[in-house]
């Protein structure tokens, strides 16, 4: 692979003597990764499912490798169960770092398309709030899936500049992660449409970018919060200098340390100017040194960290628009065994809502959903959602059909089609019926005379 002369030059100065066994990883072929959503399934439980060979990543718990040149996990009924999601193995690293605490109100500031919010919002547990935000609209609604996917109801995904995020939340957020737009050097060898791309905005564009974004979250960050910056990229102006520019900006902003592994490389501390030791705790990640891409991560906090009791987390205010659940949907929910807070219910329109507590009003914001979708009131009846489906457990629901990975009635499913389901263990006529995978759910069929009408939805079919 030939790489820009300017770029090789660069990285011969920061590596040195390690320059050639840098270029050498160029001939060897790149990492595949699954991340476990442990929202859904323990990962030991994980490794006994699995039908596929897979090998553990040492400093992710809930990683593993797999052979992308040879299998194809995507199509697996369980990637459509939400039990994995796709992801460079560097890449899981700085959700992996950010310690979340169910409970906490965290923003993903660039979440597209999802692998860092998943994570945050499975070790989210259910409590307190997921706030995903993309400026793409195009690029949120994949992000929307994948959370859908993940079952992750606890969440507002938004489609908003950082720079106005701030005005509706201001020291808001006990959590930040800022995983940046950047010149991707670190990609390289995963993608080589990276180096054109880097050719035409480098270092220097990306740079006051990232420079806006962390100060803009910064602002959003309560005291004592904690913040972490990642980038995939190389060049100390996308990475120790914008940590720098921070602090400059914000002093009372202390770099931690990062749990460690043999692999990390530190920060450079001579890019601040005087140097900066405290930039050592930063963590540079190598694809020579490691079996990942390039990444680079800093964990901040701000300001001291508060006493014991003011960690215990308070539940938000319950929202004004609370209501009684519609009686449309009151029959369907007496067959879930949820307990539902109505004081969380919305009604927007047909669309039923359930929110999550102490979200705040984001009207005036661009955003694609807040809350979990539970369905539609449509002609004094009422429809479950997709989003539903995915929040749910089978033993959560009283109607579930019960399907083997290997049944041919499972990718029949996925792809839209009605299904007999007579003989299946479990089926009622004329319900609503939660398909399942293995005892994970994948949507819902309506029961009809023995056959089941498809719900699956349309959008996420398997083509």
């Amino acid at each position: 692979m030939k790489l820009p002369v300017t770029f090789e030059e660069k990285m011969g100065g920061l590596l040195g003597d390690e320059m050639d066994a840098y270029l050498a990883c160029y001939e060897e072929p790149r990492y595949y990764g699954l991340r476990v959503n442990t929202g859904k399934i323990s990962v030991e439980e994980f490794q006994k499912l699995c039908p596929f060979e897979i090998t553990p990543i040492p400093w992710i718990e809930n990683g593993f490798y797999y052979d992308g040149e040879r299998l194809s996990p995507a199509k697996h009924p369980y990637y459509f169960a939400g039990l994995y999601y796709l992801q460079e193995p560097s890449a899981m690293t700085p959700a992996n770092r950010l310690p979340i605490e169910p409970g906490d109100k965290v923003l993903d500031v660039c979440a597209a398309p999802g692998g860092k919010a998943t994570e945050i919002g499975a070790r989210l547990k259910g409590e307190g709030l997921l706030v995903a935000n993309d400026i793409s609209s195009s690029r949120a609604k994949g992000l929307l899936k994948n959370i859908e996917v993940f079952g992750i109801g606890n969440v507002a995904v938004l489609c908003e500049e950082p720079g106005k995020l701030e005005t509706y939340f201001p020291e808001y957020f006990d959590k930040i992660l800022i995983d940046a737009p950047c010149s991707g050097e670190g990609m390289f060898r995963k993608d080589k449409k990276m180096v054109k791309a880097w050719e035409e905005h480098g270092p220097e564009y990306f740079s006051n970018i990232q420079r806006n974004i962390i100060l803009q979250a910064a602002r959003m960050l309560k005291k004592g919060g904690m913040l972490l910056y990642s980038t995939c990229t190389f060049d100390t102006r996308e990475n120790e200098q914008i940590i720098e520019g921070l602090r400059k900006e914000y002093p009372e902003f202390r770099i931690l340390d990062i749990c460690p592994y043999e692999g990390f490389c530190s920060g450079i501390a001579q890019a601040a100017m005087p140097p900066d030791e405290e930039l050592k705790k930063t963590v540079r990640i190598f694809p020579h040194k490691m079996k990942g891409e390039g990444h680079y991560l800093a964990l901040l906090r701000k300001g001291d960290a508060p006493p014991k009791s003011c960690l215990e987390k308070e539940p938000g205010p319950k929202r004004k628009t609370g209501q009684k659940l519609p009686k449309e949907a009151a029959a369907f929910f007496k067959d879930i065994s949820w307990e539902m807070d109505d004081g969380r219910l919305e009604l927007r329109g047909e669309r039923l809502y359930y929110m999550p507590t102490g979200v705040s009003d984001v009207r005036g914001i661009r955003f694609l959903r807040t809350g979990l979708l539970l369905g539609e009131l449509k002609k004094n009846r009422f429809e479950p959602s997709q989003a539903l489906a995915m929040c749910l457990k089978r033993e959560d629901y009283a109607h579930t059909i019960n399907l083997s990975s290997e049944d041919e009635r499972v990718f029949r499913y996925l792809k839209g089609e009605t299904l007999d389901v007579e003989n299946v263990e479990g089926f009622c006529d004329k319900t609503w019926q939660l398909v399942c995978v293995d005892g994970f759910p994948l949507g819902w069929g309506k029961a009809c005379g023995g056959v089941l009408k498809n719900k699956y939805l349309p959008g996420w079919r398997l083509c």
